[in-house]
């Protein structure tokens, strides 16, 4: 270690996971000198300024704190990698789209050029710490890069994933549930395990800091990820017998959820789980199954997935067929666009899937998302779905991104509440019944609104495993 810092790092990658976790290693370790870079000279200067590149609550003032003391962004990133003494790789590995494994194998390929360059470029020993959520024996991968540099030096790949949900990122780093370091478990693996379990216990309680081997630590970020979908599509394969039945999917998963070997998280049923984790990770998990011959392990994972795509597409058809079966030439209200609140991260998000339905049946939808940029929905739209204006007629007027709910509203026959932004349960929806076509629909994905005062406003409400007193006498 050098200078007057205690330990140097550079983060490889500015996206969600590296700005927020080297902010937050930065806050809490003033002794720690920080360094994000990036080859995206947009993104390095987005945060070096007011307006950062990604919203997420709590994460400007830690920023702004840090910024320019300990906490630096750059786009030199030759320099960076021979200052430090720790460095993380947090790019993006996403679902191969050709080749082998396409559509379920994670691509490293940038996992893979993050080592070469740091081989090429160090001008010392460091420590390579895999950020990036990546296949396991990634870091074999990596060892080998780096093994084969001319220049003598040794590298010590430890693998430390990051368990954060956005929208929470910030509370989650401060006070994590556990940290997780895999490594080597020889002398020098141990001791480089160490050295970054020193940078955490900072504030970290040293017990809540595991270390574990490389290969445990890599598939236990996929694990992770895999079980809580799991339990997504688990409830919202019951909510869809819960609309057939009678019963109440938030009465169920209560009920369910007072078991202590079961908990409460993860029970609330919804029009499906999006975000750049959950699906992808999954894929990976499918993959490396089938990879290993466990086909009945693949096909058991797989079905979280096809149990998500059901559940989108199940609440796409319910809006079409209560709206008596067409939605041509009809204005659709949809309130959110982000996979979840809190963030502005539209990834995989489910709202796209149910806008792209209504496209194919004729609808003009209005789109309002406190968080979302236009820009940042058709990027998605048409890399996920591809969808775009080339292959879709009249796609730009097909689709407004209203500047508030009311104007989104105003004369739709129907309302879909796809993100659950605290804001949305708040609205007039008095005002909002009175400007909208009769008969006025509403499709609650997320289950926020009080449904019960909306039917007495007028509306016929229509939401996720809960009955319809319109086919039920008996409730």
């Amino acid at each position: 270690m050098s200078d007057d810092w205690d330990v140097k790092i550079c983060c490889m990658g500015a996206g969600y996971v590296g700005g927020p976790t080297m902010a937050v290693i930065a806050k809490q370790c003033p002794k720690v000198r920080v360094c994000v870079v990036d080859l995206s000279q947009k993104q390095i200067d987005a945060w070096n300024s007011p307006d950062l590149p990604i919203y997420e609550p709590g994460l400007p003032e830690v920023v702004e704190e840090c910024r320019g003391r300990n906490l630096f962004f750059s786009t030199d990133i030759d320099a960076e990698i021979k200052k430090a003494d720790i460095i993380f790789i947090s790019v993006n590995t996403p679902t191969k789209l050709t080749g082998v494994g396409a559509g379920r194998a994670a691509n490293i390929k940038n996992c893979e050029l993050c080592a070469r360059k740091i081989a090429e470029v160090a001008d010392g020993d460091k420590i390579v710490v895999e950020k990036s959520t990546v296949p396991v024996r990634t870091a074999e991968a990596i060892r080998r890069v780096l093994k084969v540099n001319d220049k003598g030096y040794t590298f010590e790949v430890l693998s430390n994933p990051e368990f954060l949900a956005e929208g929470t990122a910030i509370p989650d780093l401060m006070k994590p549930d556990r940290v997780l370091i895999g490594g080597s478990q020889t002398p020098e693996g141990l001791k480089a395990a160490e050295t970054l379990a020193n940078v955490y216990a900072t504030w970290v309680p040293r017990e809540n800091v595991l270390t574990t081997n490389l290969w445990s630590s890599e598939l236990s970020k996929l694990v992770a990820n895999a079980f809580l979908a799991q339990r997504v599509s688990s409830i919202n394969s019951i909510s869809a017998l819960c609309e057939a039945t009678g019963a109440d999917v938030s009465e169920i998963s209560r009920a369910v959820g007072m078991d202590d070997r079961i908990g409460k998280r993860f029970l609330q049923a919804s029009v499906g789980f999006g975000g750049s984790c959950f699906q992808k990770d999954i894929l990976n998990l499918v993959y490396l199954c089938e990879t290993y011959g466990l086909d009945e392990c693949a096909q058991y994972w797989n079905h979280v997935i096809l149990m998500n795509n059901y559940q989108k597409k199940r609440f796409s058809e319910k809006m079409v067929s209560k709206m008596f079966n067409t939605a041509t030439g009809k204005k659709i209200c949809i309130l959110g666009f982000a996979f979840k609140k809190d963030t502005g991260d539209v990834r995989e998000t489910p709202s796209m899937f149910v806008v792209r339905d209504l496209l194919q049946e004729g609808a003009k939808i209005h789109v309002f998302d406190p968080q979302v940029a236009r820009e940042d929905m058709w990027l998605e739209m048409d890399y996920t779905c591809g969808v775009n204006a080339s292959n879709t007629p009249r796609l730009e007027e097909s689709v407004t991104t209203s500047p508030d709910a009311y104007s989104a509203a105003d004369g739709a026959h129907s309302l879909a509440v796809l993100t659950e932004w605290d804001e949305f349960k708040e609205l007039d929806y008095e005002k909002i019944y009175a400007s909208m076509a009769k008969p006025a629909f509403i499709f609650d994905g997320r289950n926020i609104l009080d449904h019960d005062k909306l039917r007495k406003i007028g509306f016929e409400v229509h939401a996720i495993g809960k009955p319809d007193p319109n086919e039920f006498n008996d409730l």
